[in-house]
């Protein structure tokens, strides 16, 4: 008799974030290999161990991956600090697309970053808000000029940001690499904290220790 090995399916890897105000669990997508890896490494690497999340938008997201925040004094201006390299884009548009709880890489500017290449180690993670239908119309027309082949909303994308929130305006342009699965309380509390001029947390909000949920 033939013998039959069955193999099962790998699960997604996961990402346990302990910060000052509570854990955020990413769950990663195997859609995005390169940025799924590079993460993976960074965080085995104990990169994002006590880094602030240095840029924080209400309603909009929060923003993490400057290794200068680690001993930054209160007040000092951060983001200009990174892991010092770049990945190239993997937009998997309309699969990974910029609804609330996303998770994706940060990038320079399109003026000198036309090929629109990731940060390798700043990272946001989607809040958002819910936009009218109007709304998200006009937003279409700002997508129609800013990507090509222009990104297209699909009536089940319209519905998620009509309903549920996110940050439509970036889709098509910033690789979103995972989800927030665990933990989406803790990223609404750290977007509605009070900031300074520049959006940084004027009481410091901290990544306490990074690590690979299944080790």
């Amino acid at each position: 008799m033939a013998a039959f090995m069955v193999v099962a399916a790998k699960a997604q890897r996961q990402v346990v974030l302990e910060t000052t105000e509570g854990n955020i669990c990413i769950t990663l997508s195997d859609e995005t290999p390169q940025h799924r890896d590079n993460f993976l490494r960074l965080v085995e690497e104990h990169f994002y161990d006590s880094l602030l999340f240095h840029r924080v938008i209400k309603n909009f997201m929060i923003q993490t991956g400057d290794p200068t925040s680690r001993h930054a004094e209160p007040g000092i201006t951060l983001g200009e600090g990174d892991a010092g390299y770049t990945l190239p884009a993997e937009f998997r548009f309309p699969t990974l697309y910029h609804r609330r709880g996303m998770v994706a890489m940060a990038r320079e500017g399109d003026e000198v970053n036309p090929e629109r290449r990731s940060s390798g180690s700043h990272f946001y993670i989607v809040w958002g808000k819910t936009f009218s239908t109007k709304e998200l119309e006009s937003i279409q027309e700002r997508l129609d000029t800013l990507t090509n082949p222009p990104t297209r909303l699909t009536p089940e994308l319209i519905n998620v940001y009509r309903k549920q929130g996110g940050t439509p305006h970036l889709d098509g342009q910033y690789t979103v690499f995972g989800e927030v699965t665990e933990g989406l309380d803790v990223v609404e509390r750290i977007q509605k904290v009070m900031t300074d001029d520049y959006d940084r947390p004027v009481n410091d909000v901290r990544i306490l220790r990074a690590w690979v949920k299944d080790k």
